[in-house]
């Protein structure tokens, strides 16, 4: 079936998002305790992002939550989302959340993903033409600003790429630090991006694709291509994605074909393989959209496309395990 965001779905997307990114328990800390001053909860260690389930979670729930409101700007939940957003995003909240990142021990927090998503926040909001965005934009800046240096520290010294698909993949993270990088004219950020996705990526040859594992919820393999159409043009990438899966117009390696299959979504983990699906979906819509028309690969991917958001469009809310983060992978997928 045909998939593509309407109102009635962004609605869905947001009343889940605005339920979850204040619900501040239960909770997973990325957390290092110097001693027991340290042992705080979620609300006083991150004032903006204490919800959602884990800090992460919340940030790209915020990244829901603000492109539903560029995009429908007149809907119900979108004087909801801002009246939240005027309480949250502060100076003051701002000023906690990066000082938290001066803490000993905490050059690691939520590397890489976390700091993705946040760049990935702030680029949304860089879009944002009222006045409200433009004063969240401005407010955020300090803590994208921060993470996008952390980027630009790691990468030089990161000498081989993270290639699981859960949390650690490093080419989901730099994808959205390439979209920050852009939108915030930082054009060394986005330089460093480029030059480190080819110095991981370029040389990759007929991926067999060993996936999916239990908990996963990127597709290493997708990823990786999804990354490389963004950073290389597009007779470049023609030529790379040629050598990198070989048989695509065969449907092989099969196994980035067949939607992974759920079987518990009370459980945390392989709740995860709905976010595997939905990312797929967002991988494929890309690889597409960089396909001649012509090109008999192109309904192969559309198709695959689809049939991964047939399988977990229908579960983005249900389950507080899934509901917490699947949203946003489907708006992801969604506009692609």
């Amino acid at each position: 079936m045909p998939h593509a965001l309407d109102a009635q779905t962004a609605a869905r997307f947001a009343q889940a998002a605005l339920g979850h990114v204040t619900r501040e328990y239960p909770h997973k800390l990325d957390h290092v305790l110097n001693g027991p001053q340290d042992a705080q909860g979620p609300r006083a260690l991150h004032p903006i992002f204490f919800g959602s389930f884990d800090w992460h979670s919340c940030v790209h729930g915020w990244w829901t939550l603000f492109t539903l409101r560029r995009l429908y700007p007149d809907a119900p939940e979108a004087h909801l989302i801002a009246d939240l957003a005027d309480r949250l995003f502060t100076p003051e909240n701002v000023a906690v959340e990066v000082a938290y990142l001066d803490r000993p021990y905490a050059r690691g927090f939520e590397r890489p993903y976390g700091w993705g998503w946040l760049l990935k926040l702030q680029a949304e909001l860089e879009q944002h033409a009222d006045l409200r965005g433009r004063g969240w934009a401005e407010t955020l800046r300090p803590l994208a600003v921060a993470f996008a240096q952390r980027f630009k520290d790691f990468l030089p010294i990161s000498t081989y790429p993270v290639r699981v698909g859960t949390h650690y993949n490093t080419a989901f993270a730099l994808r959205l630090a390439l979209d920050y990088a852009e939108v915030a004219g930082d054009d060394a950020l986005a330089d460093l991006c480029r030059s480190t996705a080819l110095r991981w990526y370029a040389n990759d040859r007929d991926n067999q694709a060993w996936e999916p594992s239990q908990d996963e919820f990127l597709s290493p393999t997708l990823m990786m291509s999804e990354l490389m159409r963004r950073v290389m043009q597009d007779q470049d990438f023609g030529s790379w994605f040629d050598l990198h899966l070989p048989r695509l117009a065969q449907r092989e390696p099969a196994t980035l074909f067949l939607p992974a299959k759920v079987s518990d979504r009370s459980d945390g983990k392989i709740a995860h393989l709905d976010g595997l699906n939905l990312s797929r979906a967002w991988c494929w819509r890309g690889i597409a959209s960089a396909l001649p028309a012509s090109d008999p690969r192109r309904p192969v991917v559309l198709k695959a496309a689809g049939d991964h958001l047939d399988a977990s469009m229908p579960h983005v809310t249900g389950d507080y395990m899934g509901e917490h983060w699947l949203a946003s992978f489907a708006l992801l997928a969604l506009l692609a």
